[in-house]
């Protein structure tokens, strides 16, 4: 789990405030292939919002699938376009290549975090 070198308010240096850690945790969850939006993110745990996910991907989401928790239009995190679409598609993530540039397809990609929907789309393994 990453860990943060100055103290913060949620505790000691060295320590992911616990928001942090439960956003970390659902990220190395989704499973290849999926995605969940920020707001997703925050309905599951059930607190902060999307913007407060959003934060927490910007310091700390560097060693955990950062690609796969996106804005909820589909479209690409600015200037990270690139290496996620090689991610996407490396993964099978359903894409919507007609725009430009190409945008994660929701409705296909969207993971809910049961177990059971984790199966890759497409029938993927």
């Amino acid at each position: 789990m990453p860990q943060v070198t100055d103290v913060t308010e949620d505790g000691p240096a060295g320590e992911l405030p616990r928001f942090a850690e439960l956003v970390l945790d659902l990220t190395e969850r989704i499973p290849p292939g999926r995605v969940m939006t920020y707001g997703d993110v925050a309905e599951y745990l059930g607190q902060g919002g999307p913007r407060q996910v959003g934060r927490v991907m910007a310091l700390y989401g560097g060693p955990v699938p950062w690609w796969r928790v996106i804005r909820a239009d589909g479209r690409l995190l600015p200037g990270h376009e690139q290496r996620a679409l090689a991610r996407y598609r490396a993964e099978g993530t359903p894409l919507r290549e007609r725009t430009d540039p190409p945008r994660v397809d929701l409705r296909r990609a969207r993971w809910d975090g049961r177990p059971t929907s984790a199966k890759p789309p497409h029938g993927r393994e």
